[in-house]
């Protein structure tokens, strides 16, 4: 893929046909929009622990106030109308691997291609860790 950018990179453009099929201008999309509807559908899947990365870190970009810490954890390569997406999760002890990733896929896709238009070209999951639900701290 040309163009690799990561989430927090600058607005990539897009041209997406208007609402009634005419291309009026630009419409820009950033990374950050397709990473925020990436990061909030995953948390809708069954056996998602959570978006993959360091609790210590977290808390500490929290108390400076970056709330997006979660975006380390997705990648987002846009080019010519198109997207690809890599995301890294924990997932749940017990579950199956295979079907939840595939879940995640699935969702995503879906997702990203109903509120841009765009076409994802692809949706890479990489489980980093299998967690104890038991261990999993409440969300604040």
């Amino acid at each position: 893929m040309k163009n690799k950018k990561k989430a927090q990179a600058g607005p990539m453009p897009a041209i997406i046909p208007g609402a009634n099929g005419e291309e009026l201008g630009l419409i820009h999309i950033h990374e950050n929009v397709i990473a925020t509807a990436v990061r909030k559908t995953i948390e809708e899947i069954d056996g998602v622990a959570r978006l993959a990365g360091s609790t210590i870190v977290n808390n500490i970009a929290e108390l400076i106030g970056n709330k997006k810490i979660g975006d380390r954890a997705i990648n987002v390569n846009m080019d010519d109308g198109s997207v690809a997406i890599e995301v890294k999760v924990n997932m749940l002890y017990g579950v199956h691997v295979p079907t939840v990733a595939g879940n995640i896929q699935t969702a995503i896709s879906k997702e990203v291609e109903k509120i841009t238009g765009m076409k994802v070209t692809m949706v890479n999951v990489i489980v980093q860790e299998l967690e104890d639900p038991g261990e999993l701290q409440p969300a604040e």
